[in-house]
């Protein structure tokens, strides 16, 4: 069974929270987030192709990706990693390439929750709540769906492999 996903945008206020749990350790989950050909097989939609041509998962990195839907319409995303603890948490900028004045500054926090399992929970602050709105109403929900429910497939093969 799939862990649901709990997204909320408070009212008034240029927020977005997020939390997943996952049947994997911190550190698989932590090493998916991590290593750039991972990163690959689980970010967004499950029908769009991801492609990276930067991913430096360390404070002081950068990241850029850019997805291509069936239709091949491109969606490009940028950022920077401003902290990055491994296995415990991440402070990266989130930018939509299409609107460059809404970018987002996100916290990702890695929680080990014991027998195996952790969460991961999320945090993003917008420069207004227009852009906030934006995210929410153009399906960030639905990819991140989509995006986790692929990340359990991905944990489930690196455990098989280790095991």
């Amino acid at each position: 069974m799939t862990n649901p996903l709990s997204v909320s945008a408070p009212e008034g206020l240029p927020f977005i929270d997020f939390e997943r749990e996952f049947d994997a350790p911190v550190t698989a989950v932590f090493r998916a987030h991590k290593e750039p050909d991972l990163v690959k097989q689980w970010m967004g939609p499950r029908d769009y192709e991801t492609d990276i041509e930067i991913y430096d998962f360390r404070t002081g990195g950068r990241w850029r990706f850019v997805q291509r839907d069936q239709d091949g319409e491109e969606y490009a995303f940028n950022g920077v990693f401003h902290v990055v603890r491994e296995n415990e948490f991440a402070i990266q900028t989130f930018e939509f390439e299409m609107f460059p004045e809404a970018v987002s500054i996100e916290s990702l926090t890695f929680e080990d929750l014991g027998d195996g399992r952790s969460r991961v929970r999320g945090h993003a602050t917008y420069p207004s709540l227009e852009a906030r709105d934006g995210m929410v109403s153009g399906g960030m929900e639905t990819g991140m769906n989509d995006g986790y429910q692929r990340l359990d497939d991905l944990l489930t093969t690196l455990l098989a492999e280790t095991s």
